[in-house]
């Protein structure tokens, strides 16, 4: 898994130091040992954890800015993308979110036993931590929801002036466009889609960058029933 790290930061243009591959290899164990008895990823060879979690999640620092920035994953998971950036930007402030238990167990316990003991875990769904509200400069997300959906979750905890960025497939123009609505409606605006391919594959993926150009009316998120029901659509 090291090689693979060091090589894939390497074309991505990164820069780490031995002990932050170290870090993340050991993550890579740790993700792999739980996953013998829990499902955290449907991912479960260390060479491909490698590639489609760690480096995947590493490109996003290649297309947004996040130096010294507050950032929330919302929907981690087992941590991704929000560890990987951790590790390799230490000065961000990351918060990760998770509505299911053992998951963020998980990331707590590995982020407390590697040394990453400031990162904030909280279970719990983003519509519901009204506290977060508007306080982070960054809210990353891989694969949770549609855009509209994803848009309702993650922007009204972003700052005016911050980035909601939405890890997607490729072919995401579509999705960008049926989220055009509730993204202008929650206070934002799809500023641009980049594409990359994950380095050592063929896998491609896109981020959807939405800037926060205003606040978010008070009246959401709604609870998440409501949102899933009735998306905002126009």
């Amino acid at each position: 898994m090291e090689m693979i790290l060091r090589e894939g930061l390497a074309a991505l243009g990164l820069r780490a130091d031995e002990a932050q591959i170290g870090t993340l290899a050991a993550y890579g164990e740790r993700l792999t040992q739980a996953n013998r008895v829990m499902n955290l990823t449907a991912i479960r060879e260390p060479d491909e954890a490698a590639r489609l979690h760690f480096l995947d999640s590493a490109a996003l620092l290649t297309l947004a800015d996040f130096a010294g920035k507050s950032v929330v994953d919302v929907g981690s998971g087992a941590g991704f993308p929000g560890v990987p950036l951790r590790v390799l930007r230490p000065d961000i402030r990351l918060t990760v979110i998770d509505s299911v238990g053992k998951k963020m167990d998980f990331v707590r316990d590995s982020c407390a036993a590697l040394g990453l003991g400031d990162v904030t875990c909280l279970w719990g769904r983003a519509e519901e931590l009204t506290e977060l509200r508007e306080s982070f400069d960054i809210a990353v997300s891989r694969a949770v929801a549609e855009l509209p959906l994803l848009a309702e979750l993650c922007l009204p905890l972003v700052k005016v002036g911050g980035l909601f960025l939405a890890m997607k497939k490729p072919d995401c123009d579509g999705e960008a466009a049926r989220g055009g609505f509730a993204v202008r409606t929650l206070g934002g605006r799809v500023r641009e889609i980049k594409r990359y391919t994950v380095p050592g594959t063929d896998v491609a993926h896109a981020l959807v960058v939405v800037e926060k150009v205003k606040p978010t009316p008070a009246q959401y998120p709604r609870r998440w029933a409501q949102i899933r029901k009735k998306p905002l659509l126009g």
